[in-house]
């Protein structure tokens, strides 16, 4: 098969280039001022980069392709064209939407009605969007429909509607619609390449997710029904039915059936933000509305579109987005699920895939990092190590070193997830090194701290970040004495062999400082937590004692109790839903201070009450602890998975507790 596809560097495009490039030669259109664009292509591609063909043209142009020599080349050898070159943005002015969105589809029609010949003729496919109803339709809006007098009052819905009228009216060669819904990232990785429809509240959401308790039920707002889609069902859905016989001339809409609510939509992010639940909802379709000729006059006070432009611009949201919370349309697809109906292809829920597009958001696409004058000043051009770099804690500490100027080096066990960190790194600017390495074999770290000298000379500063935690208490942990040696070996051991092999060039420099991240369960004596509190007591003594070794060597040791995170060690403990917890934002924040005034420790005040509170009257912090340990349960997987009917959620007592002893861990 012999493919023609514009838009092929877009976000769709490149993962439909990769499906096709597994079953023929795709010719791209480029524009001479995107060959490096093409050439990114061809990386992504990796071995199915030969199956890429560049063809040099414009769709903005008349013809596409200014080379005729190339045209003729492509008369009757192309079997599918995939038109999805279009620009959607929903704050572009109509003179752009018209010459791109409009123009450059006819000038691709007549590119493909000329592509034909006897011998064969090419299929157009034409991206179109649900955005054809325009955007105050109301009701079902089905595949067959399209010209229903529906308003078109933004330049984004205007030109869909005319460009696939376009096509409609033109063609002279088979077409085939297809009108995805908002496109979300990729539902098995995440992958988007920008913020765009429910990403525009994703900020908002962390802000929540943040400062409000999980416990405290959230008021929500329903409404519209909102047609999404992931990028991989939008791909593999056109894909095969554009290689299905018969289907010339019918329209596929490509979206998750039944549409969630918005209410839903919000609920699925939250859960996956690990944000408070919203247990209240209100219809924003039943608030009143305005009759039209009042509502009319109002639009056109003075003010008021400067008014929606600024608070546009201070949520982040472009006001069209907020036409959904109102949205009455709904899209029927049973054209496409019966096309559909033996490829085994479906659209996933929403709730099935949330999660997944929030970790790649926060990972890849939250790049607002806030740096201090001060850290600034400490860490530019200073190496770096830092152990748990690939997620929580570890990499938000990262960033924000890789943002201040510093050398960061980064240490975990999986090379992808660090490269990921990388690559988010260099996109704020900074420079990272990546250091795969399991810091439960002494060996390999050893390997690591010789290849780390032999490349950097020295490490300016150590943070030891990585550590394991279990929650199980010493009753359940009778036949489990592996636990306590598998926790001391990477908490305690890792630590300590890492500090030995990086120790000697810092002594010969004379400087340096070591990081410990150590437990505020070290100062509660929390407990639950005997392994886990054990390692990270026997890291901190180790600390204070080299730290009076090396004193006259300029070194310095600082040891961070920290306080429970909300990271993924602490996820599968769901009663942490309902305990209040530092954010790693926060907590790299400790790190950061830790850095910059180079203290002896660091404690939360809740950590100074405790330890001060066990040394005067360890007896009433013995009761008090005891209390505890009888309000939160222990986990499942800590009882041995039975009963499974045991209700994980903390009672309202339990939750006054838990908020009483703010960040402890229970």
């Amino acid at each position: 098969m012999d493919y023609l596809v514009t838009g092929a560097t877009g976000f769709i495009g490149r993962f439909l280039v990769e499906a096709l490039a597994k079953r023929g030669t795709v010719h791209v259109l480029v524009r001479p001022q995107s060959a490096d664009k093409f050439e990114g292509l061809q990386q992504r591609l990796g071995d199915l980069a030969d199956q890429l063909k560049p063809v040099w043209g414009d769709i903005a142009e008349s013809p596409v392709i200014t080379d005729a020599k190339a045209r003729k080349a492509l008369v009757g050898k192309i079997d599918h064209v995939f038109h999805l070159a279009a620009v959607y943005d929903m704050n572009m002015d109509d003179e752009v939407a018209d010459r791109i969105n409009n123009e450059g589809t006819r000038n691709v029609v007549a590119m493909v009605n000329a592509l034909a010949s006897k011998e064969r003729t090419p299929i157009l496919h034409h991206v179109s969007s649900v955005a054809v109803a325009g955007g105050d339709f109301s009701g079902t809006f089905t595949e067959d429909m399209f010209d229903e007098g529906q308003s078109l009052n933004h330049p984004y819905f205007r030109t869909k509607y005319q460009s696939e009228g376009i096509v409609r009216d033109e063609a002279t060669v088979p077409i085939r619609i297809h009108r995805p819904g908002m496109v979300l990232g990729h539902s098995e990785t995440g992958e988007i390449d920008k913020v765009d429809g429910p990403y525009y509240f994703f900020k908002a959401i962390q802000q929540i997710r943040d400062h409000i308790p999980k416990w405290i039920p959230l008021l929500g707002v329903d409404g519209g029904k909102m047609p999404l889609a992931p990028v991989d069902y939008v791909v593999d859905a056109m894909v095969y039915l554009a290689h299905q016989e018969g289907l010339d001339g019918r329209t596929f809409h490509l979206v998750e059936t039944p549409a969630p609510s918005v209410a839903e939509v919000m609920s699925a992010f939250f859960s996956a933000a690990h944000g408070p639940e919203m247990a209240f909802t209100f219809d924003a379709q039943g608030l009143p509305t305005l009759p039209g000729a009042l509502r009319g006059r109002i639009g056109q006070l003075p003010g008021l579109d400067l008014a929606k432009r600024g608070l546009s611009k201070t949520l982040g949201i472009p006001i069209s987005v907020f036409g959904y919370i109102r949205s009455q349309a709904e899209f029927d697809d049973a054209q496409t699920r019966h096309a559909l109906a033996n490829s085994g292809i479906s659209c996933p829920p929403l709730s099935s895939y949330a999660e997944v597009l929030w970790r790649f958001w926060e990972t890849h696409l939250d790049t607002h990092v806030s740096v201090s004058k001060s850290l600034l000043k400490r860490v530019s051009g200073k190496t770096v190590l830092i152990t748990g770099a690939s997620s929580g804690i570890g990499f938000t500490t990262a960033k924000k070193l890789g943002k201040a100027g510093a050398k960061v080096l980064l240490v975990a066990r999986t090379r992808e997830k660090l490269e990921e960190t990388q690559q988010v790194i260099e996109r704020l600017g900074g420079q990272a090194w990546v250091y795969p390495c399991d810091l439960n074999d002494m060996e390999a770290i050893d390997e690591m701290a010789k290849q780390v000298i032999a490349e950097h000379e020295h490490v300016d500063i150590l943070i030891n970040n990585a550590g394991r935690s279990i929650r199980r208490s010493v009753a359940e942990s009778l036949d489990r004495f592996h636990d306590f040696e598998r926790t001391m070996q990477l908490n305690y051991f890792g630590s300590v062999r890492l500090i030995l092999a990086l120790l000697p060039s810092m002594t010969k420099r004379k400087k340096g400082q070591i990081i410990n991240v150590s437990s505020i369960g070290v100062l509660t004596n929390v407990p639950r937590f005997s392994a886990y509190v054990a390692s990270k007591a026997a890291l901190d003594a180790f600390g204070r004692c080299l730290s009076a070794e090396i004193k006259h060597t300029g070194i310095e040791i600082t040891t961070i109790y920290m306080p429970l995170v909300r990271t993924p060690m602490i996820a599968p403990t769901k009663l942490y839903d309902y305990v209040p917890t530092y954010t790693p934002d926060q907590a790299a924040d400790l790190l950061v201070k830790a850095i910059v005034e180079r203290p002896k420790r660091i404690k939360t005040a809740l950590g100074q009450a405790g330890e001060l509170s066990y040394a005067l009257w360890p007896k009433v912090n013995d009761f008090i602890l005891s209390q505890g340990y009888a309000l939160f349960p222990s986990s499942s997987a800590a009882r041995g998975g039975e009963p499974k009917n045991v209700d994980d959620r903390l009672t309202p007592k339990g939750v006054i507790f838990a908020n009483l002893f703010r960040g402890t861990y229970w």
